[in-house]
């Protein structure tokens, strides 16, 4: 089981120096460093040789699913036959549990589960347990609560030709580790019975399992296909893993119980001496309802609430993760797109904490439901090892942590940072209609960014007008009507996008030569150094890339970010001088969605516009439960997280809540 990379490519330009450096950091301990690497650089590459050079196991945490996704296909690409795993949310839809007081409002947890998002999950957990050369791609999902691993671990079941096993035994056993007894195998983590013959199909492989037994004794294992049934494979012995991520014993069950049961009694002793006798009615109602369900069928709706009593953990302990199932001193994690991705998981629990707050004060949950939560910051680095931030534009805090930073700017393809240009605002729109005739004629597209959704439609609509196809792109479009419009654009049916936010799709897009940024000068997130220059890069991909910053001034930001593209820019064209490259526009193919192989992972518009709003009233209930300082330290805290992780409309409506507070 050792890592065998795969590639028709050697490492080019700045690779060799990187892939080297951060080798030999690992090697000698260093706990952070940073891989500096710009747009169409090669930096899943540069991680994939630092794997297969010191043989260990790893993940890659990055900020959203479309990253996340595209990382693992090229991660299977580079190790074909080593275990490259998918870990992200398994819900195609979810709307969290929650209540809002100034409506008076309970909103009950909607969610769809993917199956086979599921599948890949329990997956990976029994990779990460069973195989040193697995490397995950997983999404901030890393550091919500998992099933206890020793659970996991131990509650498997081994079968060896020519021992002796009780049929009724294994079936009962396989139902504890949540398996059903079903004729339907295209759902996975199913069993049959047929006379002596038991089939098993894990969810987690793509063969089913046949033992053959002579009444009580194993004459025989195979795995074989599940659709022809032609056998693949003589065994000698298998393990049988869970069929689910969370797994637990009938005693670990029993005991939660009269823990639930002593918390709620605490509870609403606690209430009543407040006067809430309405909420502690609702909170002995509704969990007595949870016991019962419970005590007769094993489960309950929202049984996540109550994880800390099943995995005997004391109040405020952290609770198992993705993480935990791998050997602290073995694994290396990678954090891509640092900048986004460090800011997420730092504000992941300070958001659950608030949503939870409502339900808890009000009777809806008992204060175990705090314990279901994702990992803090502190306790994230604690769990981890050794730590590679990467990004093409880190931030102050990844810079500082780190021992070492490794500059990653020059491309394979011998591409260059785009020239970047400042132009005042007067009459900028039509300045960018000029700059548009040549890069018509040359084929290629552009992308404008503006501040607000109305300047989006307007331009868009003012392009058409004057024959240039344009299409704008903001939050209230879909995520199928998003991936529409930058289809279109490839393809050339239009010839401009036009957006709010630029960044959050992390594609690839070679035929845009020019960007334009509306209102370069106005500071804040939209046009944040970072910001700037990762819109900057959307046109690194195309040997014609050319920026312009329409602005009447020259701000701190823009100033930075212009002085770091100029600094890649230059270094850039000296390599190519050096080793007589002539640059070339990347080619790829169509871009199509990264998810049509995850049946409904797309949402539609109505129900992503309802978990929007209801997680911006949530955050704004608080208001009712908090004093005015801590309110604002929670707005900013919601503000700053919606930012990091780009939903900068979200961070809009926060940010304009707190400017009518302070007037007030």
């Amino acid at each position: 089981m050792k890592f065998e990379l795969d590639s028709t490519y050697k490492p080019q330009g700045d690779q060799p120096q990187a892939i080297e450096k951060l080798t030999e950091g690992l090697s000698r301990g260093d706990r952070f460093q940073t891989l500096l690497g710009v747009t169409g650089s090669g930096k899943t590459f540069t991680m994939a040789n630092v794997i297969s050079n010191l043989q260990r196991p790893a993940i890659v945490i990055s900020p959203n699913k479309t990253l996340v996704a595209q990382l693992y296909r090229e991660f299977k690409t580079f190790f074909p036959t080593n275990k490259v795993e998918l870990f992200i949310s398994y819900y195609d839809y979810y709307m969290p549990e929650s209540y809002i007081p100034s409506k008076d409002m309970y909103i009950e947890k909607e969610a769809e589960i993917n199956e086979t998002l599921e599948r890949m999950r329990v997956s990976t957990l029994k990779s990460v347990l069973t195989r040193n050369d697995t490397v995950v791609l997983a999404s901030v999902s890393a550091i919500y609560a998992s099933g206890d691993p020793k659970d996991f671990a131990t509650m498997n079941i081994h079968i060896q030709r020519g021992s002796r096993f009780n049929r009724n035994e294994l079936a009962i056993r396989l139902a504890n580790i949540q398996y059903n007894r079903s004729e339907d195998l295209s759902a996975g983590g199913v069993f049959h019975v047929k006379g002596e013959i038991f089939e098993i199909f894990p969810p987690y492989e793509d063969f089913g399992i046949r033992i053959y037994f002579f009444d009580d004794e194993i004459e025989r294992i195979v795995t074989f296909e599940p659709l022809n049934r032609k056998v693949v494979d003589e065994l000698d012995m298998v393990t049988i893993y869970p069929a689910k991520e969370f797994v637990t014993t009938q005693d670990k069950i029993l005991g939660a119980m009269r823990s639930i049961e002593e918390e709620l009694e605490e509870r609403v002793k606690e209430l009543e001496s407040e006067g809430k006798y309405l909420e502690a009615q609702r909170l002995r109602q509704r969990t007595t309802y949870d016991m019962e369900m419970l005590s007769s069928v094993g489960y309950c709706s929202g049984i996540e609430n109550y994880a800390r009593f099943f995995d005997g953990r004391r109040k405020g302990e952290k609770p198992y993760t993705l993480l935990d199932y791998f050997d602290r001193e073995k694994f290396i994690t990678f954090i891509d797109e640092s900048h986004i991705g460090v800011p997420q998981i730092r504000a992941m629990y300070r958001g659950d904490f608030s949503r939870k707050k409502n339900l808890v004060d009000y009777g809806f949950r008992l204060p175990a439901a705090f314990d279901n939560r994702p990992l803090k910051f502190e306790e994230f680095l604690e769990t981890v090892g050794q730590i590679v931030f990467v990004s093409a534009t880190p931030s102050e805090y990844e810079l500082g942590l780190s021992r070492q930073v490794v500059d990653q700017v020059i491309r394979p393809t011998g591409l260059v940072d785009p020239e970047v240009i400042v132009h005042p605002t007067e009459s900028q729109v039509d300045d960018f209609i000029a700059r548009m005739k040549p890069v018509k004629k040359r084929n290629e597209r552009a992308l404008v960014t503006v501040l607000t959704k109305k300047a989006a439609e307007m331009l868009s609509d003012y392009l058409n007008e004057v024959g240039i196809k344009s299409e704008y792109l903001h939050s209230e479009l879909d995520a199928i009507e998003r991936v529409e419009v930058l289809r279109k654009l490839r393809e050339g049916t239009i010839d401009v996008v036009v957006g709010v936010n630029l960044l959050r799709e992390g594609l690839d897009l070679p035929e845009v030569s020019l960007v334009a940024i509306m209102d370069a000068d106005k500071e804040g997130f939209l046009r944040s150094e970072i910001t700037l220059v990762q819109t900057i890069g959307r046109a690194a991909r195309n040997i014609n890339g050319q920026v312009v910053l329409y602005a009447d001034t020259m701000t701190g930001s823009m100033q930075r970010a212009i002085n770091e593209t100029n600094r890649r820019r230059l270094k850039q064209l000296i390599y190519n001088k050096e080793h007589g490259i002539t640059p070339e526009s990347i080619v790829k193919p169509l871009y199509r969605n990264i998810f049509e192989e995850f049946a409904g992972e797309n949402l539609d518009k109505d129900r992503e516009d309802k978990a929007r709003t209801t997680y911006i009233e949530g955050v704004f209930a608080l208001k009712e439960s908090l004093d005015t300082e801590d309110y604002m330290a929670l707005l900013n805290e919601e503000m700053i997280r919606a930012a990091g992780e780009l939903r900068f409309e979200d961070a809009a409506v926060i940010r304009d809540e707190m400017y009518r507070l302070k007037k007030k």
